[in-house]
């Protein structure tokens, strides 16, 4: 069995991303097959050195930095979300992988979560 979650949400201003993230966390850390795919504005997510500050909030690149020690099997993100949102993987964290068809990447796995 494996699960991917899909996070479609921006980084900051709601909740169910962190929530989403948090359920991957747990499903990884009982040995259970997990991998996050970010579309849409979910990909600000995966943006290097978000500065924070001004919105009172921690940045998510460090939770996301802990995604290979609790097991998360991979990190994806939509390229054509990237592109809208002027990503290339050079802006991004490390360990993210390009999905040039979710689609495609959707059907690889027995279970599917979307946060949002």
């Amino acid at each position: 069995m494996s699960t991917l979650i899909v996070i479609d949400q921006p980084p900051y201003g709601i909740w169910t991303g962190r929530e989403a993230l948090d359920m991957a966390f747990s499903l990884a850390a009982f040995d259970q097959s997990v991998s996050l795919l970010f579309m849409g504005a979910g990909v600000n997510w995966l943006r290097k050195s978000q500065e924070t500050s001004e919105i009172e909030q921690k940045s998510v690149e460090k939770n996301l930095s802990a995604a290979p020690i609790f097991g998360v099997e991979a990190i994806y993100a939509d390229a054509a979300a990237c592109v809208s949102y002027g990503l290339t993987l050079e802006d991004m964290v490390s360990g993210v992988a390009m999905s040039e068809s979710s689609s495609e990447l959707l059907h690889q796995y027995s279970h599917t979560a979307f946060a949002g």
